[in-house]
């Protein structure tokens, strides 16, 4: 095959979602060359055909741009549909979704902790992005400024214990359910698999403190990712028969359900509140609208309040409208307890959508 028939992936190994959309290009066989994010880059590709300063980026053969990791991977299931990496049965689809939302949207806060909280990581951290872009000015720079994010993710001194405890909850549970099965849904990867290698991969893994921490406390967490991150595309394996969920994932629906849950919600009906008073012909909003208040195991911060939540929120609560009644019902059935039905249940007076990479107000 000539290289002009490859995609191109601009993307780094340290970067959070970078870390969950390779596993699909490489399950699926996709031929593909991985890109720095160097200046040039970001220059000559990135900034002109998106508009945007974020990786990663995918331009496709025929010379279309795929921004943002979500409609990355809902164009490579299209394009490219075997193996599918989304589940047909409503249970395990709906669950898919909802642990790409708790992935992309709750563990952030583990995520940025580990790399920002501790001085090893932080040194390692700018290192990484150094050789990542090639220009240690440019990379301090970048560094500084993701460092000093921390705070309106929620990540403070108040709140450090419990994301520290939900990390040790949250290996430990994967730890017991990789004891029994390969992956999340059965022995094929999954939308789900992918979302976790963001955070858990391009985070806790690759950087020096929570990479100590992983390799010690959940090794089988860590051949996971290894893994993940060389699946045999001749040999993709099957989610579980009869839309069934491993009696193993339940400890981290229950986990995602107690903790991150309530959080997501807060995001949402603050977001909501702000929408509901915004002006009429206000079409595009900020990239954050404020700060609300929330807690985590009862450490209560400040959080700063995303648009973004509610249309990753959307995913999941669209893969539910559509699984027809019967669906519905299996897939409360199966969450019933764990916490996790209450995003399900939540109906929100607003939609977002995308227009040229950026969210946009919908009819809702």
């Amino acid at each position: 095959m000539t290289r002009s028939r490859w995609y191109r992936f601009y993307a780094a190994e340290i970067s959070y979602f970078s870390g969950k959309v390779r596993p699909a290009l490489r399950q699926k066989g996709v031929p593909f060359v991985e890109c720095l994010p160097t200046p040039a880059a970001y220059r000559d590709v990135i900034l002109p055909r998106t508009g945007l300063g974020f990786i990663p980026v995918v331009v496709t053969p025929e010379g279309e741009t795929w921004q943002d990791t979500s409609e990355i991977l809902d164009a490579l299931e299209a394009r490219h549909p075997e193996p599918a990496l989304y589940p047909a049965s409503p249970v395990q689809r709906a669950v898919a979704y909802l642990l790409e939302v708790y992935a992309d949207e709750f563990l952030v806060l583990p995520a940025m902790h580990y790399r920002w909280s501790f001085p090893d990581s932080v040194r390692k951290a700018r290192g990484d992005f150094a050789a990542s872009n090639g220009d240690p000015a440019a990379a301090a720079k970048f560094a500084g400024r993701m460092g000093g994010s921390i705070r309106a993710l929620g990540v403070v001194p108040e709140s450090a214990a419990a994301i520290e405890a939900h990390t040790a909850d949250l290996l430990d549970a994967l730890s017991a359910h990789f004891a029994a099965q390969p992956a999340l849904l059965g022995t094929r990867m999954s939308l789900a698999d992918c979302a976790l290698m963001g955070p858990l991969y391009a985070h806790l893994y690759l950087d020096l403190v929570p990479g100590l921490l992983l390799r010690e406390r959940a090794p089988r967490v860590c051949h996971w990712i290894e893994r993940m991150n060389h699946p045999d595309p001749d040999a993709p394996g099957d989610f579980l028969a009869g839309d069934a969920l491993a009696p193993t994932l339940r400890p981290l629906l229950e986990l995602v359900g107690r903790d991150a849950v309530p959080l997501l919600l807060d995001t949402l009906r603050d977001f909501e509140r702000w929408a509901d008073a915004r002006p009429p012909e206000l079409e595009k909003p900020p990239r954050a609208v404020g700060f609300h208040a929330t807690q985590l195991r009862g450490a209560h911060f400040q959080r700063y309040t995303s648009p973004y939540t509610l249309w990753m929120v959307q995913r999941a609560l669209d893969a539910y409208a559509s699984a027809g009644e019967r669906g519905r019902a299996a897939i409360d059935a199966a969450l019933a307890g764990t916490g996790c039905e209450a995003l399900f249940a939540y109906r929100p007076r607003h939609r977002m959508g995308k227009r040229r990479f950026e969210l946009t107000f919908e009819k809702a």
